[in-house]
Protein backbone atom coordinates (compact mmCIF):
# COMPACT_ATOMS: atom_id res chain seq x y z
CA UNK A 1 0.00 0.00 0.00
CA UNK A 2 1.42 3.66 -0.51
CA UNK A 3 1.45 6.48 0.84
CA UNK A 4 -1.20 9.29 -0.93
CA UNK A 5 0.09 12.93 -0.68
CA UNK A 6 -1.75 15.80 -2.66
CA UNK A 7 -0.28 18.96 -3.97
CA UNK A 8 -1.11 22.00 -2.58
CA UNK A 9 -3.05 22.96 -5.47
CA UNK A 10 -5.00 19.71 -6.00
CA UNK A 11 -5.72 19.48 -2.13
CA UNK A 12 -7.29 23.37 -2.86
CA UNK A 13 -9.45 22.03 -5.25
CA UNK A 14 -10.72 19.24 -3.69
CA UNK A 15 -11.68 21.89 -0.89
CA UNK A 16 -12.92 24.11 -2.65
CA UNK A 17 -14.98 21.50 -4.75
CA UNK A 18 -16.40 19.67 -1.46
CA UNK A 19 -17.24 23.45 -0.28
CA UNK A 20 -19.15 24.12 -3.41
CA UNK A 21 -21.35 20.83 -3.47
CA UNK A 22 -22.06 21.71 0.67
CA UNK A 23 -23.47 24.76 -0.20
CA UNK A 24 -25.51 23.43 -3.18
CA UNK A 25 -25.97 20.16 -0.28
CA UNK A 26 -24.51 19.15 2.16
CA UNK A 27 -25.64 15.58 1.37
CA UNK A 28 -23.51 16.31 -2.24
CA UNK A 29 -20.82 17.76 -0.41
CA UNK A 30 -20.49 14.27 1.84
CA UNK A 31 -21.15 12.30 -1.31
CA UNK A 32 -18.46 14.36 -3.12
CA UNK A 33 -15.83 13.78 -0.31
CA UNK A 34 -16.52 10.07 -0.31
CA UNK A 35 -16.29 9.51 -3.85
CA UNK A 36 -12.85 11.37 -3.94
CA UNK A 37 -11.40 9.13 -0.84
CA UNK A 38 -12.49 6.04 -2.25
CA UNK A 39 -11.12 7.13 -5.23
CA UNK A 40 -7.71 7.63 -3.15
CA UNK A 41 -8.05 4.32 -1.64
CA UNK A 42 -7.89 2.68 -4.77
CA UNK A 43 -5.16 4.19 -5.90
CA UNK A 44 -3.44 3.59 -2.90
CA UNK A 45 -4.00 0.19 -2.71
CA UNK A 46 -3.61 -0.71 -6.66
CA UNK A 47 -1.85 2.35 -8.29
CA UNK A 48 -1.94 1.04 -11.84
CA UNK A 49 -5.86 0.68 -11.42
CA UNK A 50 -6.35 4.46 -12.77
CA UNK A 51 -6.55 4.44 -16.85
CA UNK A 52 -3.22 5.87 -18.24
CA UNK A 53 -3.58 9.85 -19.16
CA UNK A 54 -1.16 12.90 -20.37
CA UNK A 55 2.02 13.72 -19.50
CA UNK A 56 3.25 10.16 -17.67
CA UNK A 57 -0.05 10.33 -15.23
CA UNK A 58 -2.85 8.20 -14.61
CA UNK A 59 -6.23 8.84 -13.70
CA UNK A 60 -9.43 8.02 -11.74
CA UNK A 61 -12.95 9.08 -12.13
CA UNK A 62 -14.48 9.36 -8.54
CA UNK A 63 -17.83 8.04 -9.05
CA UNK A 64 -20.59 9.95 -10.72
CA UNK A 65 -19.41 13.24 -10.42
CA UNK A 66 -17.47 14.62 -13.82
CA UNK A 67 -14.60 14.92 -12.77
CA UNK A 68 -11.14 12.98 -12.51
CA UNK A 69 -8.55 12.61 -9.83
CA UNK A 70 -5.04 12.93 -11.78
CA UNK A 71 -2.19 11.41 -10.27
CA UNK A 72 1.29 10.08 -10.51
CA UNK A 73 2.99 7.10 -9.12
CA UNK A 74 6.15 7.12 -6.84
CA UNK A 75 7.81 4.18 -5.42
CA UNK A 76 5.92 3.96 -1.99
CA UNK A 77 3.37 7.38 -2.74
CA UNK A 78 0.71 8.35 -5.01
CA UNK A 79 1.26 12.09 -5.67
CA UNK A 80 -2.03 13.43 -6.67
CA UNK A 81 -1.34 16.36 -8.81
CA UNK A 82 -5.32 17.71 -10.01
CA UNK A 83 -8.86 17.24 -9.09
CA UNK A 84 -10.38 18.32 -12.23
CA UNK A 85 -13.33 19.21 -13.43
CA UNK A 86 -14.44 17.96 -16.60
CA UNK A 87 -15.55 21.61 -17.87
CA UNK A 88 -11.67 22.81 -17.28
CA UNK A 89 -9.47 22.95 -20.34
CA UNK A 90 -7.61 19.45 -20.42
CA UNK A 91 -4.15 19.43 -19.19
CA UNK A 92 -4.02 22.72 -17.06
CA UNK A 93 -2.52 20.87 -14.61
CA UNK A 94 1.24 20.18 -16.50
CA UNK A 95 3.15 22.39 -14.91
CA UNK A 96 2.55 20.35 -11.75
CA UNK A 97 4.13 17.03 -12.70
CA UNK A 98 7.71 18.78 -11.98
CA UNK A 99 6.28 19.17 -8.38
CA UNK A 100 5.46 15.57 -7.63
Amino acid sequence: MRTVRYIEEARDEFLHEVEYFTTVSPRLGSRFDEAVQKAEALVSEIADAGFPYKFGTRRVFPGQFKFSIVYVVREDEVVILAVAPFRRKPGYWRSRVSAA
